[in-house]
């Protein structure tokens, strides 16, 4: 397991990481909601996950597991998310019919965050040619355990039950519930610090 530093070589582990996490994402329920075209998934969710975790490669918050066939983007309290751009790229890249749902479900993922300070998880995920190895607890570990040294809670959003049980098991818990039009389920999920 690794955490990128802010170097040349952490830009090619970028890269790498956001190729593992396309993939990882292909059959997630929401991610492909937005994205329901195969072309405009893999042509536009990379943009996504540059836009809204790829802070976490400058800020070497980001755990990439070995051989890059995974990645977790941890986000520190203070991390910038540029909500304009992010906007920006998903008016660009979603079907019309479909931008103004998915820019509701957005709206409701800001309003659901946490006003004091978390560490936020905006993207995990394994290749899924090696899920089952215990690699996504890896890496949600990496972030835990820097939350709790730094004694802040940490939060995400579920896409999934399959992903929601597995953050349950790390001890995060359901905060609500969010939709938008047609759209499947989205969880947020918040982890109390712990000493």
């Amino acid at each position: 397991m690794t955490t990128t530093t802010s170097t040349s070589a952490s830009e090619v582990v970028g890269d790498l990481a956001v190729a593992s996490l396309v993939t990882a994402f292909a059959t997630d329920p929401v991610i492909r909601w937005v994205y329901p075209d195969p072309g405009a998934y893999v042509a536009s969710f990379p943009g996504v996950v540059e836009v809204f975790g790829g802070d976490a490669f400058a800020a070497g918050t980001a755990a990439v597991a070995d051989g890059h066939t995974g990645a977790a983007l941890w986000l520190a309290p203070d991390a910038p998310v540029d909500a304009d751009r992010l906007v920006a790229h998903l008016e660009r890249t979603v079907d019309p019919r479909r931008i103004d749902a998915v820019l509701d479900l957005l709206g409701q993922m800001d309003e659901h965050h946490p006003a004091d300070a978390v560490w936020y998880l905006p993207f995990i995920g394994v290749d899924p040619a090696h899920q089952g190895r215990g690699l996504g607890s890896q890496l949600l570990a990496a972030g835990l355990t820097r939350a709790d040294r730094d004694g802040l809670p940490a939060y995400l959003e579920a896409s999934s039950p399959r992903n929601r049980a597995l953050y349950e098991r790390h001890g995060f818990t359901v905060v609500g519930e969010l939709r938008a039009g047609d759209s499947p389920p989205l969880w947020p999920m918040l982890r109390e610090a712990k000493p």
